[in-house]
């Protein structure tokens, strides 16, 4: 058994039987040792450390792919917003001129006057056209499949009728 030196008249006390003096000639408090379990053992069994690493292994694998696919989820919004954005400038363009861009003119028309356009009746209604997140050009047709036009970007792979990542997104889904 370890001893503790500790000031006494008379002797050492052990682990046990320690005190605390608060005070020369005042208050005596007794310490008791600590009851159950591993003495003088500190640490973590095998058990509790392959307890603690399943449970960070199931974490990390609900958060994991959620982190994961944020990035992608953030560019098919923003797809989403420059459509809705080209899409109110089509119909600013319908407004003033009777009718969407032919499909010759396509959206080119929102930033250059088409041939057909009087100068004075035509001005720019986008600075410039964006391409999709993925850097494809937006697509355009007059008339549409889904609405009388249809703005459409064509997902990651820039393919057709893709599926999650490479889906497309287009003005008739807003």
């Amino acid at each position: 058994m370890s001893r503790f030196i500790v000031p006494r008249r008379g002797g050492v006390y052990t682990a046990g039987q320690m005190r605390i003096i608060k005070d020369m000639d005042m208050d005596v408090a007794r310490v008791k040792p600590r009851s159950g379990g591993r003495r003088g053992q500190d640490g973590f069994t095998l058990i509790e450390i392959m307890v603690v690493v399943v449970i960070l292994g199931i974490l990390a694998a609900v958060v994991v792919p959620r982190v994961l696919d944020r990035p992608d989820q953030a560019r098919a919004a923003a797809a989403r917003q420059d459509i809705a954005g080209l899409m109110q400038a089509l119909k600013l363009y319908r407004l003033d001129h009777g009718t969407y861009p032919n499909q010759a003119q396509s959206l080119k028309a929102l930033v250059e006057r088409p041939a057909n356009i009087n100068k004075n009746n035509w001005r720019a209604y986008v600075e410039r056209l964006p391409n999709d997140p993925w850097g494809h050009p937006y697509h355009y047709l007059n008339p549409g499949v889904n609405s009388e036009v249809d703005l459409f970007s064509l997902g990651a792979d820039g393919q057709p009728d893709g599926e999650g990542v490479n889906a497309d997104i287009g003005s008739w889904q807003l």
